[in-house]
């Protein structure tokens, strides 16, 4: 089969003109670091989310999970658990503070971390959960946190696809967690090329996070820069990192957040024409938010019904074959050489998540995607399936 001249890929960045814009005026005002378009787009991404939190914005979600870990006290010999289906930055920030991830399964509707299988994992050396809200629906905070207060255990959130969802009527980023991790990457709800945003209430969690976002220094970069007085002095309080956001990411990142509303209203255009033209195929569609309640439909996940008359790899050669890009999300983190091998991870013991992984693929669903090309991935799952 002939693939179409013109591929719809899985993921394509809306990007404008009035991000370019923004994007070149950082560029003409001398100031490409850290700096006030990142203090604004900070003040802004709090004021977005609500509820009295300080933004702390940081080159990628990877660097906020780190610097979030090292802010509650994660050190060596600490246990953290995370669900098995996620990326591997979600748990690999543990091992560069010495620390161990414990990895458990997954709820078999959701594909969220399952809290019966963390409640299960605990040990003395447990210090923190981090949940990770997959696809864009919102884990099962209550029951986390109800396990977190039990066990006298700290919660991060990986909210990397849940920009912005909303959990028991509050936004994701205002529950009572430690600290909650977004990302700005490139195929993201908004982004800003790479980049992330961390979020807290705590404000010695904050102070500490700032601080080592860049190179531990005691002062703001920005206003050692900046000042009108002689202000060269700055003290190394700590060996911090350098993870701080640049003002052109940030400028772009503005624009973006505030089209957000528009962006998730389109996502859920569009994962509402998938779960209504896809209904009837042996597919299991991903589940809805509960009533009252936002899914930020960063992915369309679907899995294969047992009725299927062929498999994952076979539907996405065939889209391929239609010049439609796929992904899968994820190759779970017990079947990854690393984790395997360090953790002796074997596959029967994450079941759900197993079977979810031989019979899952992720179809393309982004703002900048049209209405005809989204019917050209409906018409090719049908060709394949029915």
């Amino acid at each position: 089969m002939s693939v179409p001249a013109s591929f719809l890929p899985f993921a394509r960045p809306d990007i404008g003109e009035a991000e370019i814009d923004a994007v070149a005026r950082a560029l003409r005002s001398g100031w490409v670091t850290t700096g006030p378009e990142t203090r604004a787009f900070e003040q802004e991404f709090a004021a977005f989310l609500g509820g009295g939190v300080q933004a702390i914005a940081v080159n990628s979600a990877t660097a906020g999970l780190h610097l979030a870990l090292e802010a509650i006290g994660i050190g060596p010999g600490d246990e953290v658990i995370a669900p098995t289906l996620t990326f591997t930055a979600t748990v690999e920030v543990a091992r560069y503070l010495g620390a161990d991830a414990v990895l458990v399964d997954v709820d078999p509707v959701t594909l969220n971390i399952d809290p019966a299988a963390i409640e299960a994992a605990i040990t003395p050396r447990t210090r923190a959960i981090l949940p990770v809200h997959y696809g864009g629906l919102a884990c099962d905070m209550a029951a986390i946190h109800a396990i977190a207060r039990r066990y006298g255990l700290q919660v991060v959130e990986d909210a990397a696809h849940a920009l912005p969802a909303s959990c028991g009527g509050t936004p994701v980023g205002q529950l009572p967690s430690a600290a909650t991790v977004f990302s700005f990457y490139a195929n993201k709800t908004m982004t800003t090329g790479e980049g992330g945003m961390v979020v807290t209430r705590d404000e010695a969690l904050a102070a500490r996070m700032r601080v080592m976002r860049l190179h531990g220094i005691s002062r703001d970069a920005f206003d050692r820069f900046t000042s009108r007085t002689p202000a060269w002095y700055y003290e190394v309080v700590a060996p911090g990192f350098k993870y701080n956001l640049t003002d052109l990411a940030a400028a772009l990142g503005r624009v973006q957040l505030a089209r957000l509303p528009a962006f998730v209203q389109r996502r859920q255009q569009l994962a509402a024409r998938y779960l209504r033209e896809l209904a009837g195929l042996p597919l299991v569609l991903p589940p809805q938010a509960p009533a009252g309640d936002t899914h930020a439909w960063h992915l369309f996940v679907l899995r294969l019904a047992d009725t299927a008359r062929v498999t994952r790899d076979e539907v996405v050669q065939a889209l391929a074959d239609a010049g439609i890009g796929t992904s899968v999300h994820f190759v779970p983190l017990h079947r990854q050489p690393y984790w395997r091998d360090r953790y002796a991870l074997r596959p029967q013991d994450f079941p759900v998540a197993e079977a979810a992984y031989q019979r899952m693929l992720s179809v393309p669903l982004f703002t900048a995607m049209s209405d005809a090309e989204q019917g050209r991935v409906i018409a090719a799952l049908r060709a394949c399936l029915q």
